[in-house]
């Protein structure tokens, strides 16, 4: 009788409290965005490349997911395909809220790791230039990571996830299955001699088992909770299976 008692006792305290029957607060997810705006020697702008934000944003979003945007050194982010044909890109780019994101990125050292179910990095030739190098960023993600959440990058993004190594000291992608802009794409757009680096080349080197589809096809693959797409046309699938990865 005294056992019964208790265990009502407990199930009344439960019940009386403010958070039950509530879901569980939700963490937010971290965008990557390049701050880098000069396309090699060439005189031309660059960036982060709009679609790839705005389509993964548009669904996170829709999901009810805090967002924010992070890039190496805060404050404004140079964007690029910045085609209003596109729907979503119109969309958000008459928002104000997505707008004052974009121009009020936070800086690496104020983020804090545990805040974040997913870090999802959008492409850009900028980020080729400075995301392999940046450490901090690098740690937030493999922090991330090894809390339980979920990585995805899209196009050049993946450039973000060279150097990311884990507590073991192995990088991230070793023996994960990895897509990316390919050396093929970036033979067709001609831009090979202005890149650092080879974003396919870099990633095998690492250990990735790359794969790839016929030039800017859209691609996605998921390596445990890790998620890439090979170019634009695959934003909207990595956004999706993030998705499906943080509901389990």
């Amino acid at each position: 009788m005294k056992k019964w008692f208790l265990s009502l006792t407990m199930l009344a305290t439960l019940v009386s409290s403010p958070s039950f029957g509530k879901p569980a607060e939700r963490k937010a997810i971290l965008f990557v965005l390049t701050s880098h705006d000069q396309l090699g020697t060439t005189g031309q702008k660059t960036g982060a490349y709009l679609a790839e934000i705005t389509h993964a944003y548009e669904l996170f979003q829709a999901k009810g997911y805090p967002i924010d945007f992070v890039s190496p050194k805060g404050g404004q982010i140079p964007v690029t395909g910045t085609d209003n044909k596109d729907p979503i890109n119109a969309k958000w780019m008459a928002d104000p809220t997505f707008t004052q994101l974009l121009a009020n990125s936070l800086k690496p050292e104020t983020i804090k790791p545990e805040r974040y179910d997913a870090v999802y990095y959008p492409g850009g030739h900028g980020t080729m230039f400075d995301f392999p190098d940046n450490k901090v960023l690098a740690h937030i993600a493999a922090r991330v990571y090894e809390q339980g959440g979920v990585i995805g990058a899209v196009c050049h993004g993946p450039a973000g996830l060279v150097n990311i190594t884990l507590q073991q000291g192995d990088y991230l992608v070793k023996g994960k299955k990895v897509a990316a802009f390919t050396n093929d794409e970036e033979k067709a757009v001609k831009l090979v001699e202005q890149m650092p680096f080879l974003l396919e080349s870099k990633l095998i080197e690492r250990g990735a088992i790359f794969s790839k589809a016929a030039n800017f096809q859209k691609h996605v693959v998921v390596s445990e909770r890790l998620v890439t797409g090979q170019n634009p046309a695959s934003a909207t699938g990595v956004a999706e299976e993030m998705l499906k990865l943080l509901r389990k």
